[in-house]
């Protein structure tokens, strides 16, 4: 099973669990159920928050470019969370950290709220809620492998992702209705009650369990020791670098407003195109898991990497609105190849820094969509049309650098294969 699936990606000794899962044993499990019901409590506001900002920018600016570092904003900070605050999901209980986590991001996204907040205040509230998110997701997955042991750890993934891509969708579609219809305070006013939902489902139904590893002697020796696991680790590499190529075909979120615009359409037609790729990632993940053998799995990676990359091409013959969100979708769809990525890079990480490793290679690609959005956004200031050519040429990038990661690991593998 090892050696098919390494002819597909070739990442060598990757755990392959021996029989498939079912839904009916990943939600028999209390513990899971209390998880996914305070994501599902706070994914949604998080999304009003993001149309929120990215609408009032563009209303004042009028600038693809301050869109898109806006929205950029909410994924820059992964870079200092999962670097320096990631292995706090292994030095403490998982639960307290989750916990501690949302308090804190309830606190600052309340303070967003507040009347007559500048709008620089709004981007560094943005920066510190997200750079909480590294240790919350962290510990969160960390803790969801050790609930859901063997395959239904990936059904358990394919929930939360499902789960976070439906709430997305309807975060992003309601989020264009609520911002037209009220004010994004109101919007921020929803987020914070999400994560006090959020934190008390998990105080409430949760296990407090010991932390699984130790502090050493300071952060930046244990943050020095989470990047040379993830980096080094042959397997781990490879799986997280499959996983970065999210950055080239999600390119048309941080475009949806100034897209929505040029194709002469308001927040709403934002909202359908912020919840397009999200919408078709939800669909692909239930049929990717539910009809797709663990080892299938991985055999299909890479081509479904490269083609979520390459059919937003499409986007050159200057589609209109129905059939942009139609290949959007189908982008989606081929995404839920992410399942099997995220599966197999947690499951290969050691346990005791396992927060750790997913925070950071999270972190590297929430980092790098950040600077492909500000470099799109850049780059749709300047092209003619501009949305449409930006979202094809990063899928273009995308769909190239995808082959290169398969050729490249395959020749490696088969002439040094690395252990470990």
């Amino acid at each position: 099973m090892a050696e098919t699936a390494a002819r597909a990606l070739p990442v060598p000794e990757l755990p392959l669990p021996g029989r498939a899962a079912t839904f009916r044993e990943v939600f028999a499990d209390g513990e899971f159920r209390a998880i996914w019901l305070a994501e599902f409590a706070s994914v949604a506001g998080d999304q009003f928050a993001r149309v929120a900002l990215t609408v009032v920018v563009y209303q004042r600016t009028h600038s693809p470019l301050l869109t898109a570092l806006t929205y950029a904003a909410s994924y820059l900070p992964w870079l200092l969370g999962s670097v320096f605050l990631s292995d706090l999901a292994d030095s403490y209980p998982r639960r307290d950290v989750m916990i501690a986590a949302d308090l804190a991001r309830m606190v600052l996204v309340a303070t967003m709220a507040l009347p007559r907040t500048p709008l620089w205040a709004l981007v560094v509230l943005l920066f510190a809620v997200t750079t909480l998110n590294a240790p919350f997701q962290g510990a969160r997955s960390a803790l969801r492998a050790t609930i859901l042991p063997g395959d239904r750890y990936a059904l358990g993934l394919a929930v939360f992702q499902v789960t976070r891509e439906i709430g997305v969708v309807g975060g992003f579609v309601a989020g264009g209705f609520i911002v037209s219809a009220l004010r994004p305070r109101t919007a921020l006013l929803i987020d914070a009650a999400t994560f006090a939902t959020s934190a008390l489902l998990l105080w409430a139904a949760v296990q407090r369990r010991p932390a699984p590893g130790r502090r050493r002697e300071s952060r930046l020796a244990e943050a020095a020791a989470g990047l040379r696991l993830v980096f080094a680790t042959y397997r781990l590499r490879a799986l997280m670098l499959l996983g970065w190529l999210a950055a080239f075909y999600t390119v048309a979120e941080a475009l949806a407003v100034p897209y929505a615009a040029q194709l002469r359409h308001g927040p709403v037609a934002a909202g359908l195109i912020f919840a397009a790729g999200p919408l078709g990632s939800a669909v692909g993940m239930v049929v990717f898991t539910r009809l797709v053998s663990p080892a299938t799995r991985l055999q299909w990676m890479s081509p479904m990497a490269v083609a979520a990359c390459l059919v937003l091409l499409a986007c050159l013959a200057r589609p209109g609105l129905l059939l942009l969100l139609v290949i959007l979708t189908v982008s989606g769809l081929l995404a839920a190849y992410q399942i099997a990525a995220n599966a197999g890079f947690v499951m290969a990480a050691p346990d005791d820094r396992r927060g750790q490793a997913y925070a950071i290679a999270n972190g590297g690609m929430m980092l790098g969509q950040g600077l492909v959005y500000v470099l799109a956004g850049a780059a749709a200031t300047l092209a003619a049309p501009a949305p449409a050519i930006v979202v094809a040429g990063s899928g273009a990038i995308g769909a190239a650098f995808a082959i290169w990661l398969v050729v490249a690991w395959r020749h490696k593998s088969a002439v040094t294969p690395e252990r470990g």
